[in-house]
């Protein structure tokens, strides 16, 4: 189990001067790691072979800590990808990564929870009582069985976050056939003030010239405070606006603008592999 682990799992380098591990998804050359580890357009990919690739980033959600990758490569070892929805708390588990230039490093530990990282939060992760370190961002926790059940993405205390095997999939639906709905900005979270009251949204740093947020007026320094029905108050519930919205659909979207509330509608369009890291 341990062999197979490390052989599905490769060493990315990425610009910026970041790094880390990979999981070979599929055995077309599809590679999945963490978009912090792949941030720009390409990266290098190393096998556990020894063998390096360029590789493209064919899609990246900044929101969810997830980038694809493809090389130029076939019938490579593939993961056999396991239900994270079907975690138990208590069940062993396996990481694999790359931490501090040691390469294909196993650790083992206990499911501790499955769910959100905190009680406002809306996405899902598995939280592991594992040792990780840096190197071990991007790639693979397993089962007993060697199924990857997630894509490890962060280290909070003496816990390990992974996005769940079951968000993996759905990230590269969404890259393959373009339903993911595009608004276009960069943001940051912020409290904005409004008459005397004031409430949290995303205040907007960048509109992408063309995007649905360009065409619809939206500024930049515009406070977005909802999607739809859904509030914005962080980088989640904007992804969960976004995603529970139909592509190609118009929505309200809710900002405070010069201490002033308003509205614009969007019209939303699909996103294939993205150009940049907005939403």
């Amino acid at each position: 189990m341990a062999a197979d682990l490390r052989r599905i799992t490769v060493q990315v380098r990425g610009s910026r001067a970041s790094g880390g591990s990979g999981v070979i998804w599929r055995s077309d050359g599809t590679i999945i790691t963490n978009a912090h580890v792949a941030p720009g357009r390409e990266a290098v990919v190393e096998l556990a072979d020894g063998r390096e690739f360029d590789a493209r980033v064919t899609a990246h959600a900044a929101h969810r800590d997830l980038a694809s990758l493809r090389i130029e490569a076939t019938r490579l070892p593939a993961a056999s990808v396991g239900s994270s929805r079907d975690l138990r708390v208590g069940q062993l588990v396996f990481a694999v990564g790359n931490p501090l230039g040691i390469a294909g490093a196993l650790t083992a530990g206990i499911v501790h929870a499955v769910g959100p990282a905190h009680r406002r939060a809306r996405q899902d992760w598995v939280q592991a009582a594992i040792t990780l370190m840096p190197g071990n961002s991007g790639g693979p926790l397993a089962d007993a069985r060697g199924a990857v059940v997630g894509i490890n993405s962060m280290i909070s205390g003496p816990l390990a976050f992974a996005v769940p095997s079951a968000e993996v999939e759905r990230f590269i639906a969404g890259s393959l056939n373009g339903e993911r709905p595009r608004l276009g900005v960069s943001y940051v979270p912020v409290f904005a003030r409004t008459g005397r009251s004031g409430q949290y949204g995303l205040l907007v740093l960048e509109v992408l010239a063309g995007s649905p947020a360009d065409r619809a007026g939206i500024a930049l320094g515009d406070v977005i405070t909802s999607i739809g029905d859904l509030q914005t108050t962080d980088p989640e519930e904007l992804a969960a606006a976004l995603e529970s919205a139909p592509s190609d659909a118009s929505v309200p979207v809710a900002l405070v603008r010069g201490g002033a509330a308003t509205t614009r509608v969007v019209v939303l369009e699909p996103v294939g592999p993205p150009k940049n890291q907005a939403a």
